[in-house]
This record gives C-alpha cells, sequence and structure tokens, in this order.
C-alpha cells in the first residue's frame, strides 16, 4: 500500500482570478500532511483538483502515478471527505453508503464495518437531514474509509465535533498513517495539527510558502529561545552577553536567553563552572509559526478591536 500525491507546476484559473498559481509539493505515505492556509488561499481548489473535481488551466497531478479521474471505482483508490452536507438529506445513513458502495464495486458489509467504526452503527436508519453538524462529518469520514483506500483527503474534518470526537479523529489519522497510508488533511485549527501532523503543506494566495517536516516550519518562525534557571546567574549573564546573546531575566531566577543555541548555552556554562537547573529550548508554536510566515498572504484581514 503505497501512493503518493504529486502536484506539478498547477494552475488553476476562473477568469481573471488565479486561484492556485505554480503549485508544486508531494505527499508522503505513512505519514499525516496538514495542508494550511490563510482563507482564500486556494486549499479547496487544491483539494478539487488532486480529485478531478476541477480541470487545472496547467499542470497536472497524480495520486499514485495517475490522475485520479482515469481510475474506475475511484472510492478503492481515493477516499475524500470535502462537505458533510453534500448529502441527500432523505436518505439514512446505510443507504447513503450503500448507494457509494454499489457504484465502486464494494461489498455491502463493508457498509456496517464502517459505521460502526465511525460510532454511527445505532442511527444507521435514520435520516441523514436530522443529523447534526458532527453527525455528517462522521458519515462522511466513514464514505472516505468505505473502499479501504491507500488515500485519504479530509477537509475541515474537524468541524461540529465535540471533544471526545476531535480525539477520536486525531487517533484514527495517526493509524492510518501507520498503516502505510497517505492523510492529506486539511484544517484551520493549528492545535490539533500540531499534535497530529507530521509533515505541511502551506499555501497563500495560490502559491506554495513551505512544503516540509512540522518541526522545520516551526524551527523557519522567529521567537525561538532558550530558558536557563541557575543559581550562578551573575557568573553566567556577562559570559552570554559576551557571545552575542540577549538575557532577559524571568520568574523563579530563570533566564531568558535569545541568540544562541541550548548546546553553547550549555558550553558556556561547563566553561565558567556554572550549575544548571534547567536548560530548555522554547520553539514557537505550530499557530505562532503560521502567523509571522502567512502574514503577508492574509485576504481578509479583520481590523483591531477597539
Amino acid at each position: 500500500m503505497v501512493a503518493v500525491i504529486e502536484v506539478h507546476e498547477l494552475t488553476k484559473r476562473y477568469g481573471a482570478t488565479t486561484a492556485v498559481r505554480g503549485l508544486g509539493f508531494r505527499v508522503r505515505p505513512g505519514r499525516v500532511t496538514g495542508f494550511l492556509g490563510p482563507n482564500g488561499a486556494g486549499k479547496s481548489t487544491t483539494l478539487r483538483l488532486i480529485l478531478g473535481l476541477n480541470t487545472a488551466t496547467s499542470g497536472r497531478v497524480t495520486v499514485d502515478g495517475r490522475p485520479f479521474r482515469d481510475r474506475p471505482r475511484g472510492l478503492r483508490h481515493v477516499g475524500a471527505l470535502l462537505d458533510a452536507g453534500d448529502v441527500h438529506g432523505g436518505h439514512s445513513a446505510r443507504t447513503h453508503l450503500r448507494v457509494l458502495a454499489r457504484g465502486n464495486g464494494i461489498p455491502y458489509a463493508r457498509v456496517d464495518d464502517v459505521l460502526a467504526e465511525v460510532g454511527l452503527a445505532e442511527v444507521a436508519r435514520r435520516r441523514v437531514g436530522g443529523f447534526s453538524l458532527g453527525m455528517r462529518q462522521r458519515l462522511g469520514i466513514a464514505a472516505a474509509l468505505l473502499g479501504d483506500p491507500p488515500v485519504l483527503l479530509f477537509d475541515e474534518p474537524l468541524n461540529g465535533l465535540d471533544p471526545e470526537g476531535v480525539r477520536w479523529v486525531r487517533g484514527l489519522f495517526r493509524r492510518l498513517a501507520a498503516e502505510g497510508r497517505t492523510v492529506f488533511v486539511s484544517s484551520h485549527l493549528m492545535s490539533e495539527m500540531e499534535h497530529t501532523a507530521d509533515d505541511l503543506v502551506v499555501i497563500g494566495r495560490g502559491e506554495l510558502i513551505a512544503a516540509e517536516s512540522l518541526a522545520a516550519f516551526a524551527a523557519r518562525a522567529g521567537g525561538g529561545a532558550v530558558t536557563v534557571r541557575t543559581p550562578d546567574a551573575a557568573v553566567l549573564t556577562p559570559s552570554l552577553t559576551a557571545e552575542g546573546a540577549s538575557v532577559v531575566p524571568g520568574d523563579g531566577g530563570r533566564l531568558l536567553v535569545s541568540g544562541l543555541d541550548a548546546a553553547r548555552v550549555g558550553e558556556l556554562a561547563l566553561r565558567h563552572h556554572v550549575v544548571l537547573h534547567e536548560l530548555t529550548t522554547t520553539t514557537p508554536s505550530l499557530e505562532e509559526a503560521f502567523m509571522e510566515l502567512t502574514a503577508a498572504d492574509v485576504q481578509y484581514a479583520a481590523g483591531e478591536a477597539r
């Protein structure tokens, strides 16, 4: 089960508007890849281009070496949740999934399996029109899992889920990736991506900003610092500033050091025979890194509160 999403010089124009411009990245199997960008960045357009729902102006997208639209019985190759509300409200959950199963050559027994997996077995006969948003999200995830595909795409899958549901989805994505599947998740919830994603693809105004590991992306943002706690602050501080560091006293006898990494701070402490009780590196959160590195690409910025 090895399938890779590859995007090559992808461009999509709608009249005078360019939604995606020269986009290129690769989504690998066995990892959860977060897909991030400000509102209007082109994320939904990109997902639709991957699935062949929209036609690219130029460039190409392949899943396991082929355009997805060229594959019959597509749910066996790619499972996707793009819009949880895009379901016939008069159908029951079981009927909705059975229609998808029949069109993709999937045994009906699989329907009951995925309904149980997403926690909807007891409401399988209820009409979808009476479902809450969270229940519709679970049904959409069930549809994505129906064909047991090697590639899964999710657009804002956590909308409407309660804390238990969010925790369940986080574990599901990690399990799917551990099974060797390619998991591509678009989300605005940075705290969840920080706990779930291995890699990130970040776009702004339709162009690529980053395609790298989450740790590498966070490290690109400013604000990283080293926290030091020592009874010999008066000895250590001059040696740090002599090396070009900025040292700011903090609570509990701690020093906040910027301009040097933790290894260098430790070496200087050893050289001056300074005892350290704490030496930790503080890196920006994913949200902080995202806000800093996409600031120039925000199209709909709100005014400051008064």
